[in-house]
């Protein structure tokens, strides 16, 4: 719309030029850069002819090319108001209302440009776009139409109908947008980056990525693509593919306004909580009302377990926008959750799905919480229907969400339509490899043979007997046994640590190099395991305070069952285990939060399984006696005071009628099992999966060795 000026002397005032001609010579001017000369010479003919149009729209560009947007506004304002002012002086007025987030002048003065003339391209696109941001999206998509049908050969406006088209919801149709604009410019890095978007919402990240590197490769500084990159390894869980885009760009782009909150988000995921909290702090000391910094800011307060101001950070952002006061509420009713703040989580997860009654977060945050109604189940699948077609991830929520109501409403067919959808989706969006897992527990059983325990005896006289690690597969009874050890009043449950796993990260060669597990096995000295043994106690005594024994319980430290008899000779290790069709159904059913990408397709879970059991009873074959414990979950619903009290025996305390009473404690639990150890123990999980078998035979088959390997 305008010119760069370069800077010029003012010259003296043209004597007897004609108007016309001194208009001309304006334009001239502006035209070779010389801004000044222009608008002296613009200055002059408003002396002669005040409200001269031609003049007064050309100072209007001078304005907004010097930054001054309210003056380059009024120019143009009152160059419009001539009744013989031409159609594009009322689409730059448009343009410049947009910028300055004046939409509905903006709207009204290039409506007043297309009504002059209806044969331009450029003048219906800005209308779209201006449409498009009022979120007036069908008249946008009107406007954008006609654009594209003006002028096809233009791939702006095949990207912005992109645009308008993925806001309406209409995924497939924006697509074929970016794909046309791409074709007639393959190097448009704007919508390389739109489709990439839009393929990690189809769930096809591989594709996404591509794009994403593509666009790179056309613009190498194009910020937006290396945060959409970060963000969809996030969504993955591949977190520190995601932590390198961001760090690429912090390279070349230190202060987007973007990449704090996205670094913050990663090394929250990344277990470096107190350098997150430090991020955000220091972006809403700048500006404290930055919603993605707020959130994240819960987030690390959640991490480091202090809840009050985490509540207080989720709280704060119920006057934010949409997405995130969606974002606040949900995280706030599942932090509350955790607390065991069970009634005031439902208050707030009813008010979620009140204010965002198609948040799939909202419905199935509150699963647990809120009693189903009859007609919920056939509701959500109108809600399903309305919003089709939706991003990857929340059509991934609404199918469990379903999966759930309508196994709660008694209809197992649907319920299982639901379940399978939901896990083809999530299963598609990760990364997991069956055979390498396979391979890895070999590998971890062989690094571990009985004689190895044997030649590492410990020396130590007075070993610390705090920890007690709780193992086993996820959904197999690991929250209910810590919640009944943790109501002991010498008990700390410590809850799902990840202490001893990133510290097994952290063991380098003397190059630096990082030592995978479980091949530091091949060169580990006694010594060397006991230094790691008194960094994890070193890394947990502060959270035990006064407490005798504090419960880790991690279930996947079940891979490190023999690493840990080593490392820590006074340390006890619980494995819980349950039937394994009922615990196998049990994780298949859930969508989890992170980690356990082993659970979203049933012959996969089913190999897990097995390679789960072949790995315990390898330790039970080569662990000292005393060192595990192996609790039945199925034992424990028919026996509780008598599991509880082996329990108990087994840490080494004397007896604690609280440890019945285990649903009454008030400690923070964050697991998929938070609402459940709230009651009293209940046999509705049991033998459930055999009544839903006919659902389940790729899992039972690979159960049973015949599917997979």
């Amino acid at each position: 719309m305008a010119r760069k000026p370069r800077p010029g002397k003012s010259p003296p005032a043209p004597q007897g030029v004609p108007i016309a001609e001194a208009i001309d010579m304006a334009h001239r001017h502006w035209e070779a850069g010389q801004a000044v000369e222009a608008e002296h010479l613009c200055r002059r003919v408003l002396e002669v002819w005040p409200g001269q149009p031609d003049v007064l729209h050309l100072l209007g560009l001078i304005a907004h090319a010097f930054d001054q947007p309210d003056v380059a506004i009024d120019h143009m304002r009152q160059a419009c108001a001539h009744p013989q002012a031409p159609a594009d002086y009322f689409s730059n007025l448009g343009e410049l209302c947009r910028r300055r987030n004046r939409l509905d002048e903006a709207e009204q003065a290039t409506r007043q440009a297309v009504a002059r003339d209806a044969s331009q391209a450029t003048f219906w696109s800005n209308l779209g776009i201006i449409l498009q941001e009022a979120g007036k999206l069908e008249g946008s998509a009107r406007c954008l139409e006609r654009a594209a049908a003006l002028d096809p050969g233009t791939p702006e406006c095949q990207n912005n109908l992109g645009n308008t088209r993925r806001l309406l919801g209409r995924l497939a149709e924006a697509a074929s947008h970016y794909d046309k604009a791409l074709t007639l410019d393959p190097h448009y890095v704007d919508a390389c980056c739109n489709l990439g978007n839009l393929r990690a919402a189809f769930g096809q990240p591989d594709q996404g990525l591509a794009l994403f590197r593509r666009a790179i490769g056309i613009a190498p500084r194009m910020a937006d693509a290396y945060l959409n990159a970060a963000a969809l390894e996030g969504d993955r869980e591949r977190w520190v593919e995601a932590f390198g885009w961001l760090e690429a760009l912090r390279d070349f782009a230190p202060d987007h306004p973007r990449l704090p909150a996205a670094r913050a988000r990663t090394l929250l995921a990344l277990g470096r909580a107190e350098e997150a909290l430090a991020i955000v702090d220091a972006v809403l000391a700048a500006g404290p009302g930055d919603a993605p910094a707020l959130l994240v800011r819960g987030m690390a307060l959640q991490t480091l377990e202090r809840f009050d101001e985490a509540l207080d950070a989720f709280a704060a952002l119920g006057g934010a926008p949409g997405p995130a006061a969606e974002g606040g509420l949900v995280n706030r009713g599942a932090l509350l959750t955790e607390l065991g703040r069970l009634d005031e989580a439902r208050t707030v997860f009813i008010e979620a799905r009140r204010r965002f009654p198609r948040s799939p977060a909202a419905w199935y945050g509150g699963l647990e919480l809120i009693a189903s109604d009859p007609g919920d189940p056939a509701r959500l699948e109108d809600l399903l229907r309305d919003q089709s077609p939706l991003p990857h991830r929340d059509r991934t929520i609404w199918h469990f969400t379903l999966g759930k109501a309508w196994m709660e409403a008694g209809d197992t067919e649907r319920a299982f339509e639901h379940i399978h959808q939901g896990n083809r989706l999530k299963r598609a969006a990760v990364t997991y490899d069956a055979d390498a897992t396979d391979a890895w527990f070999a590998e971890i059983a062989h690094a571990f043979p009985k004689d190895l325990f044997r030649l590492n005896a410990p020396t130590d006289p007075d070993p610390s007997e705090l920890p007690v690690f709780v193992i086993g597969m996820p959904r197999s009874g690991t929250s209910l046994v810590e919640q009944i050890l943790a109501s002991h009043p010498a008990v700390l449950g410590a809850g799902e640590l990840r202490t001893l796993q990133r510290i097994l990260e952290g063991i380098v060669t003397p190059g630096g190099q990082p030592v995978a597990f479980p091949n530091l096995m091949r060169t580990v000295a006694p010594q060397d395991l006991a230094a790691i043994g008194r960094l994890y106690l070193d890394r947990v005594s502060g959270k035990a305070g006064d407490a005798r024994r504090l419960i880790d319980k991690m279930p996947t430290n079940f891979l490190y069952a023999g690493l840990i008899a080593l490392i820590l000779p006074g340390a006890r290790i619980i494995h819980c285990h349950r039937d394994p069709l009922d615990c196998c159904l049990s994780n298949y059913a859930r969508l989890f939060l992170e980690q356990n990408l082993f659970t979203y397709d049933m012959t996969e879970l089913g190999r897990f399984y097995r390679a789960y059991e072949r790995l315990m009873a390898h330790w039970r074959k080569v662990l000292p006696p005393g060192r595990l414990l192996d609790l039945r979950y199925e034992d424990l619903v028919e026996d509780p005071e008598g599991q509880s009290r082996r329990l108990v025996e087994f840490c080494g305390l004397p007896w604690d009628s609280a440890c019945l009473d285990f649903h009454r404690t008030a400690r923070p639990v964050a697991t998929a099992s938070a609402v459940q150890v709230r009651r009293p123990i209940f046999r509705e999980g049991m033998g459930r999966a055999a009544a839903s078998a006919t659902h389940l035979a790729p899992l039972i088959a690979a159960l049973e060795g015949g599917s997979g390997r």
